[in-house]
C-alpha cells in the first residue's frame, strides 16, 4: 500500500477504534490525530458520577502513552473547517495537510430552547456530572425533573439511554440516602413512548420499571422552555427544583465551513460505506455523521466502533485502488443501568430482544468498563 499520511480527528471512541483498527490491520503509514486535548473520556459511566459510583477523574484517561504505543502524532488544536475537498484541516493552531481524513470529532447538543441554562446535561462532560452530582446531595427535598429531546430534523440523533440510566440510578441512590421519600421524580418526554428505538418491549420494560419505583411521568408533551420553576411543555408545567435535559444532536460547529455534504439534521452525510460522497479518501464515523440504515439507528459508543472499523477497512481498500465493499451492521446494544441492577436490550435487523432487571447486568457493565479502558491504562 502506499504510505499516505492518515490524519484523524477527535479522540473519542470512533477516533481511538480507528487508530487501533489501522495498526491491527498493518497500516505503517504516519497517523495524525487533531483534538482539543490528548484525552479520552469514557462518556457511557458518566451516570455513576452523580451517585458516587465513579469520579471524574476515574473517567478521564491521558493518551500519550496510547500515542507512543500506536506511532501516533497528536496536534493540540480544534477543527475550524476544511479545504480542498478534504486535504486540507484547518484549526485554530494553523492547518493540518492529509491524505486520508476520517472524521470522528462527535456531535454538539442543541441548544435551542428558551431557559436551557437552568437545565443540566449530563452527557455534557465530567464537569456537568459533577454538578449534578453536587447539585442532588444539596437537596433534600423537592422535585428533579428529567428528559431528553430529539433533533426535529434527524429523529434518530438523539440520546435517552443515559437519561433512563441517571433516572433509575438516582432513585436507587436517593433510596440509599434515605430521602427518596421527600425527592419526587418526574421524567418528561415528547414521545408518548420514549425509548421506542430501543424496541417495543424495551418501552413496556422501561414504563414498567418507571411505575414500579413510583417515578411520575409527563409524556407526549413536547417541552417548550425551562426556567428557574421547572419545565413548561404543551401539556402544562412540571414544577422541579433540578432539571437535568439531555438535548437532540446535530453535527459539529464547524461542518458549515467545511464544505461537506450535510444531512437535514446537520450532520455529515455519510453512504453506507460511512465515505462522505462525492470525496476522494474522506471518511466519517460517530455521532458526526448521518448513517443510511434503521430509525433506530443508535448514537451510542458501540455503534461508532462498528462504523469506525468499517471505515477503516474500506479507506484500506481505496488507498489499494479498490472500491469500498464494508459496511457496519445496524446494531443496538444497551444496558439500562439501576446502579444495582440493569435491564439489556438488544436490536439489530432481524430481532429485538429485552432481558429484565437482573444484577448480573449491572456488573457486566462494569466488567466492559473495565475491558474497555485496560488498554489505556496499561
Amino acid at each position: 500500500m502506499t504510505q499516505a499520511h492518515i490524519v484523524i480527528l477527535g479522540a473519542g471512541f470512533a477516533a481511538l477504534t480507528a487508530v487501533r483498527e489501522l495498526r491491527r490491520r498493518g497500516v505503517r503509514s504516519p497517523i495524525t490525530l487533531v483534538a482539543p486535548k490528548a484525552e479520552f473520556v469514557y462518556l457511557p459511566s458518566l451516570i455513576w458520577v452523580p451517585t458516587g459510583v465513579r469520579t471524574g477523574p476515574d473517567l478521564v484517561l491521558p493518551l500519550e502513552r496510547f500515542f507512543r504505543d500506536h506511532d501516533v502524532t497528536f496536534k493540540a488544536a480544534r477543527v475550524t473547517g476544511l479545504a480542498s475537498s478534504g486535504r486540507t484541516v484547518l484549526t485554530d493552531q494553523g492547518e493540518v495537510a492529509n491524505d486520508a481524513l476520517i472524521v470522528a470529532t462527535g456531535g454538539r447538543f442543541l441548544k435551542g430552547l428558551p431557559g436551557i441554562e437552568h437545565a443540566l446535561t449530563l452527557c455534557e462532560g465530567v464537569a456537568s456530572a459533577e454538578a449534578i452530582r453536587d447539585r442532588v446531595n444539596a437537596l433534600d427535598s423537592g422535585r428533579i425533573a428529567l428528559g431528553f429531546g430529539g433533533n426535529p430534523k434527524e429523529p434518530s440523533a438523539m440520546r435517552g439511554g443515559p437519561m433512563f440510566e441517571l433516572l433509575f440510578g438516582l432513585d436507587t441512590y436517593l433510596r440509599r440516602q434515605g430521602k427518596r421519600e421527600r425527592i419526587e421524580l418526574t421524567f418528561f418526554n415528547a414521545a408518548a413512548e420514549p425509548g421506542k428505538r430501543l424496541g417495543g418491549k424495551a418501552v413496556t420494560g422501561l414504563l414498567g420499571e418507571m411505575a414500579r419505583r413510583r417515578i411520575d411521568t409527563h409524556l407526549g408533551h413536547k417541552p417548550l422552555g425551562f426556567s428557574e420553576r421547572g419545565v413548561d411543555t404543551e401539556g402544562g408545567h412540571v414544577n422541579a427544583d433540578l432539571i437535568l435535559f439531555m438535548p437532540g444532536l446535530t453535527g459539529p460547529a464547524w461542518l458549515a465551513e467545511s464544505g461537506l455534504p450535510q444531512s437535514p439534521g446537520g450532520f455529515i452525510q455519510a453512504d453506507e460505506f460511512c465515505r462522505v460522497p462525492g470525496l476522494e479518501r474522506v471518511y466519517v464515523a460517530g455521532d458526526a455523521g448521518s448513517f443510511p440504515g434503521p430509525d433506530w439507528l443508535p448514537k451510542q459508543a458501540h455503534m461508532a466502533d462498528l462504523q469506525a472499523k468499517a471505515a477503516v477497512r474500506n479507506l484500506i481498500l481505496e488507498l489499494a485502488g479498490q472500491a469500498p465493499s464494508h459496511r457496519p451492521r445496524p446494531e443496538l446494544i444497551c444496558i439500562v443501568d439501576t446502579m444495582d441492577a440493569g435491564i439489556l436490550v438488544y436490536r439489530d435487523l432481524k430481532r429485538s430482544l429485552l432481558f429484565p432487571s437482573l444484577g448480573v447486568f449491572h456488573w457486566l457493565k462494569r466488567y466492559f468498563e473495565g475491558h474497555y479502558l485496560r488498554v489505556f491504562r496499561q
